[in-house]
């Protein structure tokens, strides 16, 4: 048995290591290498001297160089929007599990190690999650359509759709708009071409998810790797200040994903307490509903209280008062002791700063957008004070 396993550690005849691309090594003795080959002279002799850039040549070339690369990228930008995307919200998330896995590594944990167990433990959250969520959803989906008849009629049969119908003939018309519709081909042909583009919306969904899920665990293993290199793309004289301000932006936002879904967690569980408490119909699905919108900064909150309310109200006014009251008073909450004490080592942006984030990054990217905002604002004033104003003080 000792021989056998001695055999399989040993390596297979004739195999040879896989072809790593590194950046090259950065060695003071190869660069006083080359300064003493400048010193000797060149073997082919000095090079002339350089194209002067006020030379009309030089110019053309350039700025004809420069408008193809720009309109180049902006046609690569337009055509690879989901892509990008795609890279962005990835990046988001390897930059959030970030600070989980260098906890680990901390614990004496390998970061391949650490890299599965913090993305196994996020994919098994969620997978627990939403199979825990789902068959409520739609059982109070369910229940929305099978009361929504009952609605309906008891609807038009009040006093102020009776009112309503004898003066206008709101009934009639309805009846014939539902003739015309079911009649027309078009319009069943409409439905159910939507009914194919919500599952194909579906599927686009379930790929972006995977595509997402493979690129955050291959950014999240290379992180390190990915950051040396974009060092190295910096002037050597100021790679220690770049290397500084990059790993506290990236701290920063890490620090922020993990501080916001906390957040948004705690203001999911009192609001699942407060609905059940007071007997709010469809408690989970609002509280889904409410986690998701607790995403957004700043108003995530408010929508997500305006939503539940007006549900509320199908239980009576005094029900969606009281679930007002406390939902307010736990966002003031939220607002002076909990978020502070879980954002005290995330980004400090204000408020101003980041109401118009939030604005147009949601007006550009969407909900994503509106994630991404505050980091982003928040690495942006952090360049600024370090690198414009420093500069701008010294002058």
């Amino acid at each position: 048995m000792a021989s056998f396993v001695r055999r399989l550690r040993q390596p297979i005849p004739g195999a040879q290591p896989r072809v790593r691309f590194e950046m090259p090594p950065e060695l003071e003795q190869d660069l006083a290498a080359e300064a003493e080959d400048e010193s000797a002279g060149p073997k082919f002799g000095s090079p002339g001297p350089r194209m002067s850039a006020q030379h009309p040549l030089y110019v053309g070339f350039m700025g004809t160089a420069g408008v193809g690369i720009a309109l180049l990228l902006y046609y690569i930008g337009t055509n690879t929007a989901q892509l990008l995307l795609w890279i962005v919200t990835a990046l988001f998330i390897a930059l959030g599990l970030d600070p989980v896995v260098r906890w680990l590594e901390m614990s004496k944990v390998p970061r391949p190690a650490g890299v599965a167990i913090a993305v196994g433990a996020l994919v098994a959250g969620v997978a627990a999650f939403f199979s825990t969520l789902i068959p409520t959803i739609v059982e109070q989906v369910s229940q929305i359509v099978q009361q929504a008849p009952d609605w309906i009629r008891g609807f038009m049969n009040s006093d102020f759709f009776r009112s309503i119908d004898s003066q206008f003939g709101v009934r009639d018309k309805i009846s014939q708009e539902l003739d015309k519709f079911v009649k027309n081909p078009d319009a069943m042909g409409g439905i159910f071409g939507g009914v194919v583009g919500f599952g194909s919306t579906v599927a686009n969904g379930v790929f972006g998810t995977l595509i997402v899920l493979v690129l955050s665990l291959y950014f999240l293993g290379a992180l390190p790797a990915m950051k040396r290199w974009g060092y190295r793309l910096a002037p050597r004289s100021r790679r220690p200040r770049v290397e500084a301000l990059s790993e506290e932006i990236t701290r920063s936002v890490g620090n922020y994903v993990i501080g916001q879904v906390c957040v948004a967690l705690l203001n999911a569980l009192f609001a699942f307490i407060v609905m059940s408490i007071l007997g709010i119909p469809f408690s989970v699905l609002l509280a889904f509903v409410v986690a998701l919108l607790a995403f957004i900064p700043l108003v995530g909150g408010m929508i997500a209280a305006v939503v539940v309310i007006l549900v509320a109200l199908t239980a009576g006014w005094e029900t969606a008062v009281i679930y007002a009251i406390c939902y307010f008073a736990y966002l003031q909450f939220e607002a002076y002791f909990i978020s502070p004490r879980i954002m005290q080592k995330a980004v400090a942006v204000p408020g101003a700063v980041a109401v118009i984030s939030v604005i147009a990054g949601g007006s550009l990217l969407g909900v994503l957008g509106a994630l991404i905002a505050i980091p982003t604002a928040a690495a942006i004033m952090l360049l600024i004070k370090e690198v414009f104003i420093v500069r701008q003080d010294r002058h």
